[in-house]
């Protein structure tokens, strides 16, 4: 298939085919004519980067995992630097997950001081407190 062909069946752009290509992601091979020719491997590459990166993974995270496709594993999970970087996204996962903690304790914090001060200041006493989730 054709470079737009495939742009649009990974739901991409043809510019962005480009610029994976320019970064040793995605194979560049070129019919007789000159134009960019890619098969279903290539789409597969494509799905994975995306996937990735819809978890957030950064495009050069994606490496290991299009590598592990390339080398004919049936999944771009399935070697041992693909889990590596798996190991090391979840690190980071949890390393953002305490500081969102922590950031929610002070601003919970924040708004009950602040519901404190304004309800003193309210004629009739306090009004009823917002309760927080989590």
């Amino acid at each position: 298939m054709r470079i737009g062909e495939l742009a649009e069946r990974a739901g991409t752009t043809t510019r962005t085919l480009r610029y994976y290509e320019s970064r040793g992601l995605l194979p560049a091979r070129r019919a007789v004519n000159g134009y960019r020719t890619y098969d279903e491997s290539d789409l597969r590459l494509l799905q994975q980067i995306r996937t990735l990166q819809d978890f957030g993974f950064d495009l050069e995270e994606t490496r290991p995992f299009v590598e592990c496709l390339r080398a004919g594993h049936p999944a771009g999970d399935a070697c041992p630097a693909s889990l590596a970087v798996y190991r090391r996204k979840l690190g980071e996962l949890d390393r953002l997950i305490e500081q969102l903690r922590a950031v929610r304790t002070e601003v919970g914090a924040q708004l009950a001081r602040a519901e404190l001060e304004v309800s003193a200041d309210l004629p009739g006493g306090p009004e009823p407190r917002c309760e927080l989730g989590g």
